[in-house]
């Protein structure tokens, strides 16, 4: 799940860090950094969650019910001693709270669709976006996925995210900036005919599920907050196969490609530390 994305305020030329409290101020940011013990756990809901995607992905097949993998994911997070993370939630404490544990989007549905009595067929591309709450702190993660056998197109709309979000992950090391990692992934994505969806974005997690920076998938090197050993991302690019414009679904909860072009996300919630970036949901 992700924030929506209205400021261009993300540039960040200096960072101070306060021992005390753990955090690193920015010009515009407010970043928690988290402790070694603190990613400790946080490694574990991951691996709660990451069990549950494998267990829905193997699910996503024609004939299945959206409300079928809500209720499967639910069951199964809890059975491993998490919470689900979004149900309940309230986009900065407003508006309806989220009805459901997963966010499940098919074909232009791009993000943030609660599951329904919808079911999938043979060809559609799912989005599964799924968040953990665990010993107090948040995970968050998505995939995206054929239903049975897909188009050529979509099969290649699918690999091209995938991939996108790797390479924003490589990128991921102390000294480097949140432009160069929007910047890696919007010129991978656009370099393979897609568009990267701008209005929204990916964010920090910890104790809250959407935390400081705002992560755009798109950029300038070098620009925007540098990254810092102990803070913890969620990088999640979001690709249209045509326009990277949205609309806002009619239930008000989640959104659709302008141009109702087959669109796909997937995401990671990763830990910077000294050597690098370290996924914790896997």
């Amino acid at each position: 799940m992700n924030y929506t994305e209205n400021s261009s305020l993300l540039i960040c030329v200096d960072i101070i860090y306060t021992n005390q409290e753990r955090t690193v101020l920015g010009i515009i940011f407010m970043v928690k950094i988290k402790t070694p013990q603190e990613i400790k756990i946080m490694k574990q809901g991951g691996r709660i969650l990451a069990t549950v995607m494998r267990e829905l992905q193997k699910m996503a097949v024609p004939g299945i019910t959206t409300n079928d993998l809500d209720r499967a994911a639910e069951a199964l997070v809890l059975k491993l001693g998490g919470q689900c993370s979004f149900k309940g939630y309230r986009s900065e404490g407003k508006g309806n709270p989220y009805p459901a544990c997963i966010c499940v989007s098919v074909n232009d549905e791009v993000v943030h669709m609660p599951p329904s009595d919808r079911v999938l067929k043979q060809g559609d591309v799912l989005a599964i976006d799924m968040g953990v709450l665990y010993q107090g702190f948040h995970t968050d993660m998505a995939i995206t996925a054929p239903v049975g056998k897909v188009s050529p197109e979509a099969s290649r709309l699918i690999r091209a995210t995938k991939k996108a979000l790797k390479r924003g992950i490589k990128k991921v090391r102390p000294g480097n900036t949140l432009g160069d990692i929007g910047n890696t992934i919007q010129r991978y994505v656009e370099s393979q005919g897609f568009g990267v969806v701008r209005d929204l974005c990916g964010h920090g997690i910890g104790r809250d599920i959407h935390e400081d920076p705002k992560i755009v998938n798109y950029g300038k090197r070098g620009e925007g907050l540098a990254l810092a050993e102990g803070m913890v991302i969620c990088l999640e690019p979001m690709v249209a196969a045509g326009d990277f414009k949205l609309k806002k679904s009619a239930d008000g909860f989640g959104y659709l490609t302008a141009d109702g072009s087959l669109s796909a996300h997937f995401e990671a919630t990763v830990a910077i530390t000294k050597r690098g970036a370290e996924v914790l949901t896997k």
